[in-house]
């Protein structure tokens, strides 16, 4: 059983999490700031799979999200909202529903990245990274100009489905749901990465001519790694939109696909641990960002040199990202944790835990 004792653990905490939350001793914020991290583990994993473990160039990660975003919204008002149309299942099955809703956006997000991953792929170096980020525009650009769905207005409605699982039963579903499809992901990227397939991601990594002549279908590989990247970003936009509740093409735009690039490189190019890590670490300094009295302190100097500058929230957060990404390259390039997982840094804790 000793190496079952982290699952235990982990398990443990999402429990503990769940209770707190269902009597009131946590509250809607702290909620918030704990799904948020779940999300953005979801996308600095995923992303770390193409950037890290493959060893390619992608920047427009956000436009996977985006995809699973608006198809799961889509369908979650279709099933259980009245914004088009009467709700077409009761209400009753909401919690049956959803995860489906939410693996089906993370399906057509896989599916839309084989659009650029065949292309893409015969591309090397830079060119794959313009590449993704003109997918980014394209798609945020397209999404705009459909009506139905709200166009450059947004979409909204996808909280009936979350009320009509309370109503059902009353809970912190949307905190349930980010936990599972986080352990989920997590799961998924480590049996993928020590799986076959995943041997020859590393191999490509490594020196993709020389994984050629061993054999390794290069391109059906990368195309796979690419496809699970996409539907787990899919699966985080989904989940994402039915926190918010609202979902706007500019909230996926080439910013977003920014944070998870840095998010990336803060935890170490190919370490899930690490990527786990800077999530956390990422969401946090992202909320102690908000705080007014840190934001005074922060920019005294400056309102030294210009007293009249009263600089937004949204001014601060992206003068102090790019410059996290530029301390992270200047003193450690390599990120927290390196190419390393935590069970290399402490070997002890392999016999702690199995993701058979």
């Amino acid at each position: 059983m000793q190496k079952y004792s982290l699952n235990v653990l982990i398990l443990a905490c999402a429990v503990v999490l769940l209770t707190l939350a269902q009597f009131g001793i946590i509250g809607n914020y702290i909620q918030a700031v704990i799904m948020f991290v779940g999300i953005n583990i979801m996308m600095s994993t995923s992303l770390n799979l193409v950037n890290g473990n493959m060893g390619e160039f992608t920047c427009g990660h956000a436009a996977f999200m985006c995809v699973g975003a608006y198809v799961s919204s889509v369908l979650s008002v279709a099933f259980f909202g009245d914004k088009l149309g009467d709700p077409m299942l009761p209400a009753s099955l909401a919690f049956l529903v959803f995860p489906l809703i939410i693996l089906i956006g993370g399906v057509m997000a896989a599916l839309c990245s084989i659009l650029v991953a065949i292309p893409s792929f015969k591309t090397r170096d830079d060119y794959l990274a313009i590449i993704t980020i003109a997918v980014n525009y394209m798609v945020i650009s397209g999404i705009e100009n459909i009506d139905w769905i709200g166009g450059s207005r947004g979409f909204q409605g996808m909280k009936s489905t979350v009320w009509a699982m309370k109503d059902t039963l009353n809970g912190p579903w949307m905190l349930f749901w980010v936990i599972t499809f986080t352990i989920f992901t997590i799961w998924v990227i480590r049996r993928f990465i020590t799986s076959t397939y995943g041997k020859g991601v590393n191999a490509i990594c490594q020196d993709e001519v020389a994984a050629e002549i061993m054999s390794v279908n290069t391109n059906k590989i990368k195309t796979i790694n690419f496809m699970i990247s996409a539907g787990l970003a899919g699966c985080a936009g989904g989940l994402f939109a039915h926190i918010v509740g609202y979902v706007n093409p500019q909230s996926f735009n080439i910013l977003k696909s920014t944070e998870a690039m840095v998010m990336v490189y803060l935890g170490g190019m190919g370490s899930l641990s690490g990527a786990v890590i800077s999530a956390v670490v990422f969401t946090a300094l992202m909320e102690l960002l908000r705080s007014q009295a840190l934001m005074d302190f922060l920019l005294a100097p400056a309102t030294w040199v210009f007293p009249d500058w009263e600089p937004s929230a949204g001014v601060i957060k992206w003068v102090m990202i790019p410059l996290l990404l530029v301390l992270v390259m200047q003193f450690r390039p390599e990120g927290i944790m390196g190419n390393k997982e935590l069970s290399d840094v402490f070997p002890k804790l392999k016999k702690y835990y199995t993701f058979k």
